[in-house]
């Protein structure tokens, strides 16, 4: 099972959704308060497993409402997604994958993983 580990930092709060495995599947934007940033926990924790899939990757889109997991291709030529919430706003993001097939198996482990994941605090 997953967990969501919440650090503060001299910016604000972040969390990030560990899987089982201890690896860093999604991360957050930094927020201005511990409240906040329990709120984009709980955000991810709603939307992750009824989001749409959106693949960004192709020459045609087809255009997906929120809440909806975005695959796209970062600068660095490797797939990335993004979680949307209903507002459109990014809620999580991932690392780099250097095949899409990764990045789809990422999406999957934040699907499963951040419905009944943990809250760790490291402060």
């Amino acid at each position: 099972m997953g967990k969501f580990v919440v650090k503060k930092t001299d910016a604000g709060y972040s969390f990030n959704l560990v899987a089982g495995n201890n690896e860093i599947i999604a991360t957050s934007e930094v927020y201005t308060s511990e409240g906040a940033c329990l709120k984009g926990i709980q955000s991810v924790s709603k939307n992750a497993p009824i989001a749409n899939f959106e693949d960004q990757t192709g020459d045609s889109v087809e255009t997906a409402v929120n809440p909806k997991f975005e695959m796209f291709i970062d600068k660095a030529g490797e797939f990335r997604f993004r979680l949307k919430a209903r507002n459109g706003e990014i809620i999580a993001a991932s690392e780099g994958y250097k095949a899409k097939a990764g990045c789809l198996n990422g999406i999957e482990s934040v699907r499963k993983n951040a419905v009944e994941a943990e809250i760790e605090k490291t402060y």
